[in-house]
């Protein structure tokens, strides 16, 4: 049999149960001296159950887990598990899909009145009615001791909070549940959610769950989990707060909006430095997020891009004999705009001193461009030097961006997403160009073609990757391809290092 520590933040805690060769204190586990290499076989076989109190994030619990991950061992509950239980955004996101479960329990008459606190205690509960709620919610997010809030508004049940329960907090009557069921548990052939088998390498997903566009909604992120996970890598979604983890992963996907002042760009570095793949990388981030070095990079390395102008903020030269040459209307920029925001298409001399005025008391350079107007821009998606996808991005409707912020809500236009082989030859060659000039990460270049012109609007780091739009004519190998990228600069960082 495989051996097994039981860790209990004191001996007292396990008064009520029967005495356990197998139990060990919080602080003994984590003074353990280890006279054996970390990572042989008998640290592989050795499943550790935590019943610490302290679960949060640097918690003496939370330790307790990462340092059995640390040796080789099979715990419960894993960090990733006590990370996710941390924010609720999270959780959520783990939890996506059980309304219709909740539905269900309603209408079988299990879940009375208009809140219910569930007690689920490694997957099994008192209440015979909940029994696959409890279940459920033990298999998405593996806990030993778990209570879960639920309430009901507008007629529909939601899980209001779920958070870890202290082993010193159970009732009596919850004690005997207990310990049935972690003797049923500790019984069973030790097996780990298909989403926490063990993998090859580590991977962290950056996202913002509050952002209002983010780069990949909800169903490209799993889809990005499962193709990882297929390929041999765990990923993970983390957030900001886990800025401090970064040396757990050997691989980081920001899936957040990046900017340089920004914590997106801070996280990039740090784990750059730590030695992980980062995608985006800082250097990435640092090139494509100012259109004035993009203009000036293009310009240099003869990409065909619009004509332009730089305008310097103090420049004692008339804006009429700057723009002289170039007719209106025209587009003026800020060099950190983004989702079309910080873009103004000025119609006059009048409205362009004006509007440039207003925009120099945040930048001391604007981009000042010819506007071109078209039905569409083309999205070119690049990885790693190849063609991922390609789409067209339609101008929002009775505007001329594809997003347009003028009113109360932010509106944007349609898309088609087309197979490359299908997409002129004179954009791809365009879009490849531009990015050797970046690099190697991932892009998404924006062009725009009149007759036989191409021009190179702007390459973004980061670009979007959103279930049913991007995927539309790759499917789930999209998020593979972008899994093998990062598989395949993980092997070449393993390889490095022997």
């Amino acid at each position: 049999m495989c051996p097994l520590r039981i860790v209990v933040d004191r001996l007292e805690d396990w008064r009520p149960y029967y005495p356990s060769e197998d139990l060990i204190t919080a602080d003994d586990f984590l003074a353990q001296d280890r006279q054996h290499r970390i990572g042989d076989d008998q640290d592989r076989t050795t499943h550790v159950i935590n019943l610490c109190s302290e679960l949060d994030y640097l918690g003496t619990g939370y330790y307790v887990s990462l340092l059995a991950q640390a040796r080789g061992q099979r715990v419960l509950p894993a960090v990733e598990t006590l990370n996710a239980l941390g924010r609720k955004a999270l959780v959520d996101l783990q939890l996506d899909g059980l309304a219709p479960l909740l539905g269900d329990l309603a209408r079988q008459g299990s879940l009375p009145g208009d809140q219910l606190t569930l007690r689920v205690l490694f997957g099994e509960c008192r209440e015979p009615g909940l029994a696959r709620l409890a279940r459920r919610l033990f298999e998405r997010l593996p806990c030993p001791l778990l209570e879960a809030r639920l309430v009901r508004r507008h007629d529909a049940w939601h899980l209001s909070r779920l958070r870890p329960l202290r082993l010193r907090d159970l009732a009596p009557e919850e004690q005997d549940l207990f310990a049935t069921a972690l003797n049923r548990h500790s019984r069973k052939v030790w097996r780990t959610p298909k989403a926490r088998r063990r993998y090859r390498f580590d991977l962290a997903i950056l996202v913002d769950p509050q952002e209002a566009l983010p780069p990949s909604n909800r169903g490209a992120l799993k889809a990005f989990i499962r193709a990882g996970r297929r390929l041999g890598i765990d990923v993970s979604l983390v957030t900001r707060k886990d800025a401090g983890r970064l040396a757990e992963f050997d691989g980081l996907f920001i899936r957040e909006t990046t900017a340089l002042d920004h914590h997106t760009y801070r996280m990039a570095r740090r784990a750059e430095h730590e030695g992980l793949v980062v995608i985006d990388a800082p250097r990435d981030i640092l090139r494509c997020t100012n259109k004035v070095y993009l203009h000036a990079l293009l310009r240099a390395r003869g990409v065909p891009a619009p004509e332009g102008i730089l305008l310097k903020r103090g420049d004692r030269r008339a804006l009429e004999q700057r723009v002289a040459g170039l007719g209106f209307p025209m587009v003026l920029k800020i060099p950190d705009g983004a989702f079309s925001r910080g873009i103004v298409k000025v119609e006059s001399l009048q409205q362009l001193e004006r509007e440039a005025s207003r925009l120099f008391a945040t930048s001391a350079l604007l981009l000042l461009q010819e506007w071109l107007p078209t039905e569409y821009d083309w999205r070119i998606g690049v990885l790693d030097g190849q063609v991922l996808f390609a789409s067209r991005y339609y101008m929002a409707r009775g505007h001329w961006q594809i997003y347009d912020h003028s009113g109360a809500r932010v509106k944007s236009g349609g898309f088609t997403t087309h197979d490359p082989a299908e997409v002129p030859a004179a954009v791809i060659r365009a879009a490849l160009k531009a990015t050797r000039l970046i690099g190697d990460g991932f892009y998404g270049v924006d062009l725009k073609q009149t007759g036989d012109r191409v021009v190179v609007i702007e390459v973004n780091d980061n670009p979007n990757v959103d279930a049913g739009i991007e995927d539309a004519v790759l499917g789930r190998a999209l998020y593979e391809r972008i899994m093998g990228v990062f598989l395949a600069r993980m092997e070449a960082r393993v390889r490095e290092r022997a």
